[in-house]
């Protein structure tokens, strides 16, 4: 590769990658280039160079694609928070929905596929409903609370975020001085010294009810309580302040205990017309809106009559299987989380829903032992996907539909081929749901 002036190098941006980077060609070579995209012609640094490929950044725009708009967020380029808010949310969309099209051809093969329209999300900023802050320290000593820069980690200091829900932002602003007041101090990951290494906040959209936690080295911080007290007068939507110990060195966020300091240790939820109790390291749809459009496509398309028994494989805390059991005759729910299922029984108590079973253990584990001959088993797997041996069993009892709900288009069209090979099954519909404007996620509704 020619490498003039510093390695600068001007580029077309052609197309977006998977990790949501532009790319461009020079020389032979592919050129990744984050907070570009499709269209726009830039003057690139180079920074990272191998035999086939590089990494650029940006020191020039020299035409900006039509596609191209103003962030929202001044650290938006900076910031590791989202990737996509210099995007306009149209083409954002027409990538999405382009991503899963073309991994279901390239990966799975597939031809013809019904790839309906991508469902937007109702909300382009402020849907985020959890979010967790590593906390640092600036250059003149100030506690800092933000997202680590892209690719490293040094701390971009916020004081509002315009993705997370906005009845967030007082706290993001205020809690981290009242840290500094209080004279706490912060985790250095590379000493392994200090105490305080996250604030995390969580709000439940529809309820307004807000828990705070602190992750700490310690479970004991000095007047803790007293300043917990001092916040839940301040914010009358804080329901409760806990304290997270994590004294392991690694990247982990949430360690295995949670302390409640003051108020409750959980806030209360409403999806889909269900009561649900989140507590600070539940797992949860961070966009609950997009959560609630994904379900009421899928019943929409599903048509049930009431008869139906349905297995809610990775299950979570019930957050689909128990809106789907107050429309059928049986549900059973399959999660390897412990504390998951317990709190997916709590929610089926609290809602007076009787017709649900939760199972704790490995999906490929507990299917092949169901005594059950389901009418529909739901797919919804962390982003690596099914099991082999999982998929092994779906075609082994053959249920008459599958429903597969995913985040990650590629691993959803490898697993797709797995099921439907010698088709077995046949793929109806495609239905991709936007969960993450700004951000390159997605979210997929599929079934045979």
């Amino acid at each position: 590769m020619n490498q003039q002036n510093n390695n600068l190098i001007k580029l077309n941006i052609v197309d977006i990658n998977n990790d949501g980077e532009g790319v461009g060609k020079f020389e032979g070579k592919t050129i990744f280039v984050p907070n570009t995209v499709t269209g726009d012609v830039v003057l690139v640094q180079l920074n990272f160079i191998k035999q086939k490929y590089a990494y650029g950044k940006i020191k020039k725009i020299i035409h900006s694609s039509p596609y191209r708009i103003r962030p929202s967020c001044i650290v938006a380029d900076k910031c590791g928070g989202c990737q996509w808010q210099h995007i306009s949310p149209e083409y954002q969309l027409y990538i999405k929905q382009n991503k899963i099209i073309q991994s279901l051809q390239r990966i799975g093969r597939f031809k013809d596929v019904f790839v309906l329209p991508i469902l937007s999300s109702s909300q382009i900023f402020g849907y985020r409903n959890k979010a967790t802050y590593p906390l640092g320290y600036s250059k003149f000593g100030n506690v800092n609370a933000g997202y680590y820069q892209r690719y490293s980690h040094k701390l971009i200091n916020l004081n509002q975020c315009p993705i997370q829900d906005s009845r967030l932002n007082s706290f993001l602003a205020e809690i981290k001085v009242d840290i500094e007041k209080q004279g706490w101090s912060i985790y250095n990951e590379k000493t392994y010294q200090g105490h305080l290494r996250h604030l995390a906040l969580r709000i439940g959209q529809n309820s307004g009810e807000v828990l705070l936690t602190l992750i700490s080295t310690t479970g004991n911080i000095t007047k803790i309580k007293e300043q917990a007290k001092l916040w839940l007068e301040r914010y009358p939507n804080l329901v409760g302040v806990l304290v997270n110990k994590n004294s392991e060195k690694n990247n982990k966020i949430f360690g295995n205990q949670t302390f409640s300091i003051v108020g409750k240790p959980f806030l209360k939820e409403r999806f889909f017309n269900i009561d649900f109790k989140l507590r600070p390291d539940t797992f949860f749809q961070v966009n609950a809106q997009s959560a609630e459009t994904l379900l009421h496509s899928l019943l929409d398309n599903l048509i049930l009559t009431g008869k139906e028994k349905i297995v809610d494989a990775y299950c979570g805390i019930g957050t689909f299987t128990l809106p789907l059991a107050k429309r059928i005759s049986h549900a059973i729910g399959i999660e390897i989380s412990h504390d998951s299922i317990e709190q997916a029984k709590a929610n089926a108590e609290l809602n007076n829903i009787n017709n649900v079973e939760f199972y704790q253990g490995a999906v490929k584990d507990i299917l092949p032992t169901l005594n059950i001959f389901p009418d529909i088993v739901l797919l919804d797997p962390p982003r690596k996907g099914c099991d082999d041996s999982v998929i092994e069993t779906l075609r082994e009892i053959c249920p008459p539909l599958i429903i597969y709900i995913s985040c990650q288009p590629s691993t959803l069209a490898r697993d797709l081929k797995k099921i439907c090979y010698q088709n077995l099954y046949k793929i109806l519909w495609v239905q991709p749901v936007d969960f993450f404007p700004s951000d390159i996620s997605s979210r997929v509704n599929c079934s045979n």
